[in-house]
């Protein structure tokens, strides 16, 4: 059998971990033979393959990024662009295809399977959004990242007497800012799964500030919304598949704390650096068993599926099922972290 190996969308710590996984696994158990595509979907667009074995993935495990490279190219923005993808399988002779990818890159995938393409997929994003599985590739890097972030920030804010917003990645979960929030010991958590209301986290920082502290940190997802009626902030632009081009929330916030408390405020805003470095342990084992379990679901025709992580358990569920719905912070989990504000 000959595989197909892409990455695609945003980049995240752990994606060469699948890759070794997927072929190690592939070469050794099953003798398979793989190619590799490069920059995600544009890489079937126009046939930019590289070579993809044991030599190509020996020594990739602690790196960060991918070796495929990475795009956020979509085959249905193209004019034939499926029929494009479905010849370039077959002049390379691939029997399948395993894509690695979040929302849109494997959005495409479901569809493509849908079309009659052989393909499994992997869930990879720093936001932890995907569905049918507890934790995506790339998402405990990041809430590292973050954390480390908090610590900094908790001596420069004290040294000052400020308030400092951190805003990290969430365009639609709260994951990142819930987990780094409490593991950084933030004063208040603002995320898209529970809009905010400015007058309450300004009375914690009120609160706070006069009973035991002269200093605070708000964790912000960058797509944090405010409850309705309460601010106006401006809408985002959408980028290349439709999506939100999100960050800088708290630019906008920051000026609104400081008028209502009268605290300095600050804004630091991590960005792609949640995205970049050396993906930690629990990535770097994830992205291993995703990829055997995405070598040996191939092998056992599964194709049109996506392996997942259940409790402790590598199991595979549908794409399309996956791709229904969002992998939400449960409201249980962001009550916890209530407990810790102001």
């Amino acid at each position: 059998m000959r595989l197909g190996v892409l990455t695609g969308g945003g980049d995240c710590p752990g994606l060469n971990a699948v890759i070794r996984g997927v072929v190690r696994r592939g070469v050794r158990a099953h003798r398979m033979d793989f190619v590799g595509f490069q920059d995600g979907w544009r890489g079937l667009l126009d046939d930019m393959t590289q070579p993809l074995g044991i030599a190509e993935t020996t020594g990739i495990l602690p790196r960060g990024g991918t070796i495929l490279g990475s795009s956020g190219a979509n085959p249905y923005r193209f004019e034939g662009g499926p029929e494009k993808v479905a010849a370039t399988l077959e002049r390379h002779e691939v029997d399948g295809l395993v894509v690695i990818g979040g929302e849109g890159t494997l959005g495409a995938a479901a569809r493509l399977a849908e079309d009659g393409l052989k393909i499994v997929g992997v869930p990879k994003t720093i936001d932890n959004d995907i569905g049918g599985t507890d934790v995506t590739v790339g998402f405990h890097t990041a809430v590292q990242v973050a954390t480390d972030a908090i610590d900094r920030l908790h001596s420069t804010a004290e040294s000052h007497d400020r308030v400092m917003l951190l805003e990290v990645m969430g365009r639609n979960a709260g994951w990142i800012a819930v987990y780094a929030g409490m593991a950084g010991g933030a004063d208040a958590i603002l995320i898209p799964e529970q809009p905010f209301d400015l007058d309450e986290c300004c009375h914690h920082l009120r609160r706070r500030h006069a009973s035991r502290s002269s200093f605070s940190i708000v964790v912000v997802a960058e797509g944090a919304v405010p409850k309705e009626g309460t601010l106006e902030l401006p809408e985002s632009l959408l980028d290349e598949n439709g999506f939100p081009r999100l960050g800088g929330v708290a630019n906008h916030l920051a000026p609104e704390i400081e008028e209502r408390t009268g605290f300095q405020t600050r804004v630091t805003i991590l960005g792609h650096l949640q995205r970049g470095g050396s993906p930690v342990a629990f990535d770097r084992v994830l992205g291993t068993r995703f990829g055997i379990a995405a070598a040996d679901l191939a092998v056992a025709g599964g194709w049109g599926r996506m392996v997942a992580r259940k409790a402790q358990d590598v199991r595979d569920v549908p794409l399309a099922e996956a791709l229904a719905g969002r992998n939400l912070l449960p409201p249980e989990l962001y009550h916890e972290a209530e407990v810790f504000f102001g």
